[in-house]
């Protein structure tokens, strides 16, 4: 038994380690299509950001703190949480001010940045990535290869490489678009945990209501 209290004393010391705040070394910028997100979970939650009206496309997920294999996440800071006017003002982009709220504890408390920063890095990120407008303009749900979007993405962001987005696939629908970035916000060449391609070739992709 000595041997096993050794390995998880060593383990909890790495993990201890790990989720230390601004110990990371890119970022993911995670934009997930809205439609798709509330066909999967946001109707069934009654939230806000599926409401009829709303025109929301790609959204922001989140910034994520990112290590080359793996992530911090829930770390420790001495930084205040965001003040509730903080968090709704990213509402505009991120769909809900819960949404903010609980990126800032998972993942904004790691990146050393005060909440005020974190946002204000996240809105960048977001407005340095130009998201292609052919899919606003789809009247119909479509079935297509996950390939077709980040096809779309690297069209529309001539400095983007294949190897620095990701796209992702949940239960049959496309699910996110995953950006590397440096911490200056500049594209980056995605670490081995993040490079995950959806495979699909028949993925969902629901229009803007």
């Amino acid at each position: 038994m000595r041997w096993l209290f050794i390995w998880i004393t060593a383990a909890s010391v790495v993990w201890a380690e790990q989720d230390k705040a601004d110990a990371f070394d890119y970022y993911v910028l995670s934009l997930s299509w809205s439609p798709n997100w509330c066909a999967l979970e946001g109707d069934a939650r009654d939230s806000d950001q599926c409401d009829t009206g709303q025109d929301y496309g790609w959204i922001m997920h989140g910034l994520w703190p990112q290590y080359q294999i793996g992530y911090p996440e829930f770390c420790r800071t001495s930084q205040r949480p965001p003040t509730r006017s903080m968090t709704a003002a990213m509402a505009d982009i991120m769909g809900t001010s819960g949404l903010a709220w609980y990126q800032w504890k998972k993942h904004g408390a790691c990146s050393g940045l005060s909440a005020k920063e974190y946002y204000a890095a996240s809105r960048r990120a977001y407005q340095t990535v130009t998201r292609p407008e052919v899919f606003r303009r789809l009247d119909r749900t479509v079935k297509l290869p996950a390939s077709v979007v980040e096809e779309a993405f690297l069209e529309a962001n001539p400095g983007l490489k294949r190897d620095m987005i990701t796209i992702t696939c949940k239960d049959g629908y496309i699910q996110e678009a995953r950006l590397c970035l440096t911490k200056n916000l500049t594209p980056v060449l995605c670490g081995q945990g993040v490079m995950r391609d959806c495979k699909m070739t028949d993925a969902v992709f629901t229009p803007i209501r």
